[in-house]
């Protein structure tokens, strides 16, 4: 079993930052890849960004320049630094651990953007 916590969620105002932490329970070298997820009101869960065991980093196009993922090995911890935030990115945020063929997830963190 993998168990994930993320934090750092919180209520910025537009164009603020935010980062938020993903501590994993097992080493990071033995999962074949991290993502976060983010949930909007009223709509479904869409991928925003992901990272593999090799640290390739890939991101939703409309992430591209304003969000960041990145890993802490030694803390078995996921980041996601989020800059510049807008209104339309408020949602909860979940992590993602995929290891071998099992998906597992966190609980959510809310992020509140407002105007």
């Amino acid at each position: 079993q993998v168990q994930l916590v993320e934090s750092g969620g919180g209520l910025v105002q537009a164009g603020g930052s935010l980062r938020l932490s993903c501590v994993v329970s097992v080493s990071l070298f033995s999962i074949n890849d991290m993502g976060w997820y983010r949930q909007a009101p009223g709509k479904e869960r869409e991928w925003v960004a992901s990272i593999t065991s090799g640290a390739y980093t890939n991101y939703k196009d409309s992430m591209k320049g304003r969000f960041a993922i990145s890993r802490d090995t030694t803390k078995n911890t996921v980041y996601l630094q989020m800059n510049n935030l807008k209104p339309e990115d408020t949602g909860v945020y979940f992590c993602r651990a995929r290891k071998i063929n099992t998906d597992y997830w966190g609980q959510g963190t809310q992020v509140t953007v407002s105007s």
